[in-house]
């Protein structure tokens, strides 16, 4: 069976769905949206980079609902901008179409880590247009849900799971993600968008609730908290100048609590330059995502990224991009409502091998 599949937007993870989608023999590019107006018209390949594909991408939100697709892949930003993306989701969701999507993150698993007004107009939406909607990506996302969950399968004993991202983010051209968001290049004076209180515990408290939940384990609570390190000296990144003195390097930690010890643990380590915080976490390769499982036995495994091109940041994308659509049909053919990693099968890249 091929599923007809709308693309919403076209940037970093957009570009790369619609690769994806274009390269899955399951799927059907029926039509791109874009915010943009100066992309509408133009063909979707070339926003992707690839070959002419025959659609083109349109502004018209309406005209594409109207050609009813079995899925659309919505990869939109929603970090600065969360509501907008909820409403987005629920008007494509009462559609009729189902929805895999990067964002809002919270919403890989919401329950415990937001108010229920936050996630419940999704959960509506989808019991009213009798569609599924699923959010994930590599992180949140792969990497700390179906891996680690999978990981602990054969332990005879957990005592912690930690997750942990280890990644220069020097090649990921996202000035509004790096700068604004993270604070890169920033003082440190200043507190960015993710370091407010609660924003890295709703963000990433999915990703502690959701392992809790696969593991059985009612939390506690969940505890935040981060430092960042000065650039040594001025530099150059994808994105822009880091200037001597602002912030180069971040290390966060979002962790889950049990009696007073912390059991499920998310950690992010993110230098703009290999040699910064060398006491820091050092990635396998040259970037990694680990999953490190105490307990009996103790386990530590890697997840090493390489894009094509040779950058890490690359695959990142790409690895995001393909989980959402790869997961289109196990999402079309479930039970309407906001799935989880913990509602659906294993997801292979079935008729993906050459």
């Amino acid at each position: 069976m091929t599923y007809r599949v709308v693309q919403w937007s076209t940037g970093n993870v957009g570009r790369n769905a619609i690769a994806g989608i274009d390269a899955h023999p399951g799927l059907e590019l029926a039509g791109v949206w874009v915010s943009n107006p100066a992309k509408a018209g133009r063909d979707a390949g070339e926003l992707a980079g690839l070959g002419p594909l025959g659609v083109a991408a349109t502004t018209d939100e309406a005209a594409l609902l109207a050609l009813r697709p079995d899925c659309v892949v919505y990869t939109a930003m929603a970090d600065v901008r969360i509501f907008e993306a909820i409403d987005d989701l629920c008007r494509i969701l009462r559609s009729g179409a189902n929805v895999v999507s990067s964002s809002p993150v919270f919403l890989q698993f919401p329950d415990g880590v937001v108010p229920p007004e936050m996630a419940d107009p999704v959960r509506r939406a989808a019991a009213e247009g009798g569609a599924s909607v699923f959010v994930n990506g590599i992180d949140p996302g792969f990497a700390n849900d179906v891996l680690p969950l999978a990981l602990t399968g054969i332990s005879e004993r957990v005592d912690e799971v930690r997750c942990l991202e280890i990644l220069n983010y020097a090649t990921y051209d996202q000035a509004t993600v790096l700068f604004d968001i993270m604070g890169f290049g920033r003082a440190l004076t200043e507190t960015p968008m993710l370091l407010q209180p609660g924003v890295l515990t709703m963000a990433w408290g999915s990703v502690v609730r959701q392992l809790a939940a696969g593991l059985g384990v009612a939390l506690d609570e969940v505890t935040e908290h981060h430092t960042r390190l000065p650039a040594p000296e001025t530099f150059q990144v994808a994105s822009g100048t880091i200037e001597e003195g602002t912030a180069a390097a971040l290390r966060f930690e979002v962790a889950g609590m049990l009696d007073g010890r912390a059991v499920v643990v998310l950690e992010h380590v993110t230098r703009l330059r290999d040699d910064l915080a060398p006491d820091w976490p050092q990635p396998a390769g040259a970037g990694c995502y680990r999953v490190v499982v105490k307990g009996e036995p103790d386990y530590t495994l890697d997840l090493q990224l390489l894009g094509g091109d040779g950058d890490h940041n690359t695959a990142g994308l790409k690895a995001t991009a393909m989980r959402l659509v790869n997961a289109v049909p196990a999402v079309v053919e479930a039970p309407p409502g906001l799935l989880t990693a913990l509602d659906l099968p294993l997801i292979p890249g079935r008729g993906l091998l050459r």
